[in-house]
């Protein structure tokens, strides 16, 4: 940190603060001569943030925070204060309909990125494209096994049972118009800095996939009127790719593909924890099979 602090003509003038420890992350807190700086350095399963943030400084720089130093090879990200996120100044409730407008800007971010898609698998992004995903649900329903209650099999048996619909709804988004891009895979208000245009951040949930799949965490935050903002919102950004009834049809798809990357967002995130003989938060130990659930009916 005070290496390249100095290189950009800072210096840090108190001590720096370990803000959060966890499996996957660790994020440092410093202040210096040009304000408050922020270090985050990546385990093995999110060091890939290092490198997306290279690309996205270099795709869409107004709508990240531009990095003050970067270590791909060891997944060190170096940043400016960003202030407080949304969630923070207006709580979830007020914070409702900045969200709507920050998945409108979320959506124009996408097509910038589109372009570049193929290079973020490179770069140890987790590649949730939905060629890929028959596969990926696969892995999923092995997770929700791993993580599942007592007394669960029938449920797991109903899951395994969509393994041709999955295939299905995958060749309905391979088939689509709307492109694959970068999936915040997190996008909710306190991971989206400023009164807009917004700063997003905190990009290590994040997944290589069919645009619309960014929608899923947005619309299970929102409530029924604000989701339907947001949903209309956001697809303002890909009017020209299909008429809006066909996007909106996409979007319900592609959310549902949505849940199997959730779940094995989650399933990294425990195995992370095991890998660093940490003990798992017993509120998450059945995270990913409660995740994937969300793929029955009945859910």
């Amino acid at each position: 940190m005070d290496r390249r602090l100095a290189g950009a003509g800072l210096a840090r003038t108190g001590e720096a603060e370990q803000t959060r420890l966890r499996p996957w992350a660790t994020v440092l807190r410093a202040p210096t001569s040009g304000g408050v700086v922020w270090m985050k350095a990546g385990g093995p399963a999110t060091a890939f943030e290092a490198g997306l943030y290279g690309v996205l400084a270099r795709v869409a720089p107004g709508d990240v925070l531009a990095p003050l130093a970067l270590d791909v090879a060891r997944g060190w990200v170096l940043l400016p204060d960003g202030g407080p996120s949304v969630g923070e100044r207006l709580g979830a409730e007020g914070s409702a309909g900045a969200l709507v407008t920050a998945v409108a800007q979320y959506g124009r971010l996408q097509r910038m990125l589109a372009p570049h898609a193929g290079e973020l698998p490179g770069l140890g992004v987790p590649d949730m494209r939905p060629e890929v995903m028959p596969a990926r649900f696969a892995e999923a329903l092995a997770a929700a096994h791993a993580s599942a209650p007592a007394g669960a099999q029938d449920r797991l048996a109903a899951l395994a049972a969509l393994d041709g619909a999955v295939g299905g709804w995958c060749e309905t988004l391979a088939a689509t118009p709307v492109p694959v891009s970068l999936d915040h895979n997190d996008l909710h208000a306190y991971n989206v800095l400023g009164t807009g245009p917004y700063r997003f951040y905190d990009w290590g949930d994040a997944v290589v996939a069919h645009a619309f799949a960014a929608m899923f965490v947005p619309l299970e935050v929102l409530d029924a009127h604000h989701g339907a903002r947001a949903r209309d919102a956001y697809l303002g950004a890909f009017d020209d790719l299909a008429p809006r009834a066909e996007l909106e049809a996409t979007l319900e798809v592609a959310c549902r593909v949505a849940v199997i990357a959730r779940a094995l967002t989650w399933e990294r995130a425990l195995r992370s924890a095991r890998e660093e003989g940490e003990p798992v938060d017993p509120r998450f130990a059945h995270a990913p099979y409660q995740q994937l659930m969300a793929l029955l009916p009945d859910q």
